[in-house]
């Protein structure tokens, strides 16, 4: 038996720019794409079908957010994290 104690993770506290940008880009794609899918399923379940088996529905499919649609997001919420002039309680 090894008297040697286990180790730990080695802890990181300060991140250079590019780790917060990729991190922040990572959560603005999840927040896009879950607001899509949610989006996708409510489209989903308010379809019924005719009696030829066509889908009706009253709700428009949501649009695919792309690229543009994720960058757009990543900026607000980097520029949110960035901000100096956000009000200290």
């Amino acid at each position: 038996m090894s008297n040697e104690l286990p180790k730990l993770p080695e802890v990181k506290f300060n991140r250079n720019g590019y780790e917060i940008r990729t991190e922040v880009l990572a959560m603005a794609k999840d927040l896009i794409q879950n607001e899509y899918s949610m989006k996708f399923h409510g489209w989903e379940i308010t379809g019924e079908k005719d009696s030829s088996g066509q889908i009706i529905t009253k709700v428009a499919m949501p649009e695919f957010p792309g690229l543009d649609k994720v960058l757009e997001a990543a900026e607000k919420m980097y520029n949110f994290v960035s901000s100096t002039s956000v009000a200290k309680k």
